[in-house]
């Protein structure tokens, strides 16, 4: 039997730095997805939007403190497909125009990308693909809107003929309600046809609205108000539709598998959640001097500090600080949120100010936080400031797929601190490990099943590691044991044993290229559910009763710290 068309779906997918259609980690894994799907030729499409000022430029102003830049950008390589497919949106007929990344540009699957800001449409209705997460309730509605409905009919109007549909997140759900209207109202047909991801526990990546503000942005694509209600309820959740209108789910590791499994089950008629565990693009991320020198110690040793010192040519260039290729680097580059917890190797003061004064460590910080993220912003500037008077320390502004490549090939640590289990994968670490780096992480995500201690890295485990506890007396807790892995176990094997040394680094290399490379990510999404092998469990059903949620339950810290 030939294998399912597929038409991906994702609000933000990173092909490439010059195409600014991404914003961090979601973008990445999805830019693998596409990647993959284009090595491995499999039958797939992905839909993204296409976003005149990207996410945003992050650099530093005149006072020393973080800027939020938008800066138009213009492509002069997509090919214009000739498609304008309308959509309505809170009262205006908005026309969205498509473009086209074929294969041959970056490597990926066709990827089809969606803008508003054409000729014939208001202002208003331009703004809608300005800004990826623009902080305006109605253009992120009209956002989502037009990236589910239009994505559709951009498809259809391409003679691209999809069985199924993969929602990457929530953002894309009103492409169910478009298969919802021309399927008549039959929901076992828009089940027969939807996928869905979801990436992640915490309340903010898990969209609420309410459901007349939806209804008014045409994001049910004329579904009625209860309709909408009885799928999302009234205060309606894009998570919880998304898993009734779906034949199957999936998250993205096998410990989020039982978190997410746990935190939905009380949402009756959803489809069954599996885990498929994410992965990066090996030939994307993994540097060919490693790949060539991971089995010869004194090679790898010497790969790992020539990249090392490219990148802190680029450091000294940015940020006037010159670090050593030959001082243990430790790095934490990801999203700015207050759960990943950049702080937490700082936090004792005088502990870590010795090791930075005596040349032991050095430290990069680097990421972005959404731009009406007031706390992310602080945590930002905080860190910043402070870099000024340590010794060893540096933070770096503009995290994108370059400078990201940068830190994961020329840091000897990656350090990955989340609070437990809010990080649902955390799949930075995979290609810092493609690379030669040693994931140094919280018990949590892809670490669970991805980094052995000894073995190819170091995880933060304690008696009482899932004990309720204040989250003061955590985070404590957390950073002593972090300290007290980098001073006991880190420190003495990378000065005084660079054979073991090695070896780790070889093993971390060998892992990450056995199971967290995006070709077995996309085959498993194939067999497990595209087109899965076993059909007991991801049928969708028929809907056994009308439902009523009109209030949804609300998860607080304790309840995700209680969740086994």
């Amino acid at each position: 039997m030939s294998l399912p068309n597929v038409a991906y779906f994702s609000m933000e997918i990173a092909m490439d730095q010059s195409l600014s259609t991404y914003s961090g980690g979601l973008g990445f894994l999805a830019g693998s997805h596409m990647l993959s799907a284009g090595y491995l030729q499999m039958p797939m499409v992905g839909v993204t939007m296409l976003w005149s000022y990207g996410y945003y430029d992050q650099r530093i102003d005149h006072s020393g403190n973080v800027e939020v830049a938008y800066i138009r950008k213009y492509y002069d390589y997509l090919e214009d497909t000739g498609i304008v497919v309308d959509v309505d949106t809170f009262g205006e007929k908005v026309k969205v125009k498509a473009f086209k990344v074929n294969p041959e540009l970056f490597g990926t699957c066709p990827v089809y990308l969606l803008t508003t800001d054409i000729d014939g449409n208001s202002d208003w209705a331009k703004s809608i693909s300005h800004r990826l997460y623009d902080g305006n309730e109605k253009i992120r509605i009209a956002q989502e809107t037009v990236l589910g409905i239009a994505g559709i009919r951009v498809l259809q109007a391409a003679g691209y003929k999809f069985d199924v549909v993969h929602m990457n997140e929530g953002h894309a759900l009103p492409a169910a309600f478009e298969l919802l209207r021309q399927y008549n109202g039959n929901l076992d047909e828009v089940r027969r046809k939807t996928v869905f991801t979801t990436h992640t526990p915490v309340a903010a990546g898990n969209e609420v609205h309410w459901v007349d503000t939806l209804l008014e942005g045409g994001f049910f694509a004329g579904a009625s108000r209860d309709r909408a209600i009885q799928l999302g309820g009234e205060n309606f959740s894009l998570t919880v539709a998304a898993l009734r209108m779906s034949r199957i789910a999936n998250a993205v590791s096998q410990l989020h598998g039982l978190v997410a499994n746990k935190m939905w089950e009380w949402v009756e008629d959803r489809c069954p959640i599996r885990a498929i565990t994410n992965a990066v693009n090996l030939h994307y991320w993994q540097d060919k001097r490693v790949a060539v020198a991971q089995n010869d110690p004194q090679a790898l040793l010497g790969v790992k500090r020539e990249m090392k010192a490219e990148l802190f040519k680029y450091i000294a260039n940015v940020a006037g600080k010159r670090f050593n290729p030959d001082v243990l680097t430790i790095t934490w580059a990801r999203r700015f949120a207050d759960y990943k917890r950049a702080w937490l190797i700082l936090m004792d003061k005088e502990r870590i100010g010795k090791l930075l004064d005596e040349d032991k460590v050095q430290i990069i910080f680097a990421g972005k936080f959404h731009p009406d993220d007031v706390m992310g912003r602080e945590m930002f500037n905080k860190l910043l400031n402070r870099s000024h008077s340590l010794k060893n320390v540096v933070v770096l502004p503009g995290y994108e797929l370059q400078l990201s490549g940068m830190l994961k090939r020329g840091s000897d640590i990656w350090l990955n601190t989340p609070l437990r289990p809010f990080e649902a994968s955390g799949t930075s670490g995979m290609s810092a490990n493609m690379n030669g780096a040693l994931h140094l992480s919280i018990y949590d995500g892809w670490t669970v099943e991805g980094t052995f201690n000894g073995i190819n890295g170091y995880t933060v485990e304690y008696e009482g590691l899932d004990d309720d506890m204040p989250w003061e007396e955590r985070h404590w807790q957390d950073h002593k044991c972090v300290m007290d892995i980098i001073e006991k176990q880190i420190i003495p094997t990378y000065y005084n044993n660079k054979e073991e040394w090695a070896r780790l680094m070889r093993q971390a290399i060998r892992t990450s290229e056995a199971y967290f490379n995006s070709d077995r990510m996309v085959i498993e999404y194939y067999n497990r559910l595209y087109h899965p092998i076993a059909h007991d469990d991801c049928t969708g059903g028929e809907k056994k009763k009308e439902l009523n949620i009109s209030e949804t339950p609300t998860f607080d810290a304790w309840t995700y710290s209680n969740i086994k």
